[in-house]
């Protein structure tokens, strides 16, 4: 929600559950909200606003992502983004973070993850939003190497009735070289 000390409190809690890694999300609004979208009023923990100005509000800033990049290397834990556009890329990449994470919404955007390729880091890409030809098709631009597949269900959060976890043995048989990892998004 736009803030450093429920960002650090959230850290301090990961790394108290021995987590290596925390991720956080990084978008431009103007180009990740749709144009049509931009000036639609809605509820928020501030009051009444656009869903651009909330969009902005929720984005951390160069000086809070400065804070937070020492804050992790004082609590010694990893942190990297999903990001879900190309400026977010090259704005994320000054912090060198140890990895990239496409969310399941950007598996279909090949250049977007050509990008994070390009980065030289390994990727992740969440799965819950897409079919299985399209996961095999960006597997397939994308390569391999360096690659963690990540099973989800797109439902937040998601019963889990609904996880269908069996997925995870229908992608490691069909990409037996690439470690399969789950991101899940039920409560409990």
């Amino acid at each position: 929600n736009g803030s450093v000390e429920i960002a650090k409190q959230l850290i301090m809690g990961a790394k108290a559950a021995g987590c290596d890694a925390v991720k956080f999300q990084k978008r431009t609004p103007e180009l990740c909200v749709p144009k049509d979208q931009w000036n639609l009023e809605r509820d928020t923990p501030w009051g009444r606003m656009t869903y651009l100005e909330y969009r902005h509000k929720v984005e951390f800033s160069l000086e809070e992502y400065s804070e937070i990049d020492l804050f992790c290397r004082e609590m010694k834990i990893d942190w990297f983004a999903s990001c879900w556009d190309e400026e977010s890329i090259d704005f994320i990449e000054q912090f060198n973070p140890p990895c990239y994470k496409a969310s399941s919404a950007s598996l279909t955007d090949i250049n977007l993850l050509k990008m994070k390729r390009a980065t030289g880091k390994p990727l992740i890409i969440s799965t819950g939003m897409s079919t299985f030809e399209e996961i095999e098709n960006t597997v397939s631009e994308i390569g391999t190497e360096n690659l963690l597949i990540a099973h989800s269900t797109s439902t937040y959060p998601c019963p889990v009735k609904q996880l269908n976890l069996n997925m995870i043995r229908t992608l490691k048989n069909r990409f037996p070289n690439v470690p399969i990892g789950y991101s899940g998004h039920e409560t409990g």
